[in-house]
């Protein structure tokens, strides 16, 4: 077995097995078949891992022993350091299974919150990030259509938001491609990218070898439930025995004086030929020259960015603090206004949660005196100051129920 196993990796593991084995059983009790014998993996954080295999060589039950969906005959296995049953861990993890088992009388956006409800997620706070994981994955436009209706490529989009609704720091991806168009499979990798640089760690199972070879930073490869090989990916694929050297078009003068140079050397030359394009993106190019034309089609639409709160911004915590801002001044009585003519509705408003949310100075005779305000005149409630500057969640906490019927 092939092993380039770092082991400085075993001290901050995110998931760790030590001869991990699960053997399937008859009626009488006989072991049937080992599905996983003796496997022995440390995937560290920030590391998108590719977890490869044939058919039955144990990727999928690997897998759901890693999430507590199945319990070892024999080995150890470690989820942040905790046991998988742990129902902490459990909040942190996001799995995409080989089939999305999705309630079929539920629209998409039925079944993002459905899920969002299990991670206890504020009504707010479900609301932003239901928005914008359908528009990530293209389906913002069919966002009321039952996912019974949806095709399977469609299906796995939606089960790629739900999987990602928590935010989660172990993201767990079986076949997650499959179904999918090149556009969308893209899309795909380039989140895994996005969510390995915000620290994340991903764990991918997948057969189309050329996507894994594309994201992955680690690999392990499964046959008979053995792990037969692991390592980084530069290093198990190079070939040490060969150099490539890529330049510009040669003419003939030249490349029969670099053949020479390389026969003096006692080498020879395996093959002289032009660097070919891959299938992938010439069918990129061809469906952008497409939308550019503006050609309608039935399907998913183009994909849109990232999930704002997915990219580790400040984007969702900021929308927070505005609109608990909004309801806080909506419930409030009004403050009485010197000018004659009344500003535009809405627009009072903005500037003062401008004012509130921007780190600015403010001059010292627009500031907020420290000593409360004469009796005399109209009175300013303190209470409502304190409320305004107070912690943006405290109004996303108390979750109201509210009408789930379609809009």
């Amino acid at each position: 077995m092939t092993d380039t196993t770092d082991t400085s990796l075993y001290a901050d593991s995110v998931v760790r097995t030590v001869g991990l084995t699960k053997a399937f059983r008859d009626f009488w009790l006989r072991e049937k078949v080992t599905a996983v014998d003796n496997l022995d993996l440390n995937i560290a954080p920030q590391q998108v891992f590719g977890l490869l295999g044939p058919n039955g060589s144990g990727k999928s039950t690997t897998l759901k022993m890693i999430l507590g969906l199945l319990f070892p005959t024999r080995g150890v296995v470690s989820v942040f350091g905790c046991p998988p049953s742990n129902v902490a861990v459990k909040a942190r993890i996001g799995f995409l299974p080989e089939e999305s088992h999705l309630y079929p009388f539920l629209d998409a956006r039925e079944t993002l919150d459905f899920y969002a409800r299990l991670f206890k997620q504020p009504r707010k706070q479900r609301q932003r990030r239901i928005d914008m994981l359908l528009e990530m994955v293209g389906l913002q436009r069919v966002a009321y259509r039952r996912v019974g209706e949806y095709s399977k490529g469609m299906q796995r989009r939606i089960g790629l938001a739900q999987a990602l609704i928590n935010d989660p720091d172990l993201l767990i991806l079986d076949e997650p491609t499959s179904g999918l168009d090149p556009m969308g499979t893209k899309q795909f990798k380039g989140l895994i990218r996005t969510l390995a640089d915000r620290g994340k760690t991903v764990i991918l199972s997948s057969h189309l070898l050329a996507d894994v070879e594309d994201v992955c930073d680690r690999v392990a490869v499964l046959y008979g439930g053995q792990l037969r090989a692991q390592g980084n990916l530069d290093e198990l694929l190079a070939k040490k025995e060969f150099t490539q050297i890529t330049t510009e078009c040669l003419d003939d003068v030249t490349l029969a004086k670099i053949e020479t140079i390389v026969e003096k050397a006692g080498r020879e030359v395996v093959s002289v030929s032009a660097p070919q394009d891959r299938l992938e993106s010439l069918f990129l190019r061809i469906v952008e020259e497409a939308r550019e034309q503006k050609v309608v089609t039935g399907g998913a639409v183009a994909t849109g960015q990232v999930a704002a709160f997915l990219r580790g911004g400040d984007q969702e915590q900021g929308q927070a603090v505005i609109d608990t801002l909004i309801s806080k001044m909506a419930d409030s009585p009004e403050l009485p206004v010197e000018d004659e003519v009344a500003p535009e509705p809405g627009l009072a408003t903005e500037e003062v949660l401008q004012e509130l949310v921007t780190p600015a100075a403010a001059p010292p005779e627009t500031q907020v005196p420290t000593s409360p305000p004469p009796a005399t005149g109209a009175s300013v409630d303190r209470s409502l100051i304190e409320g305004l500057l107070g912690d943006a969640d405290t109004m996303d906490a108390s979750d109201e129920s509210e009408p789930r019927g379609r809009p």
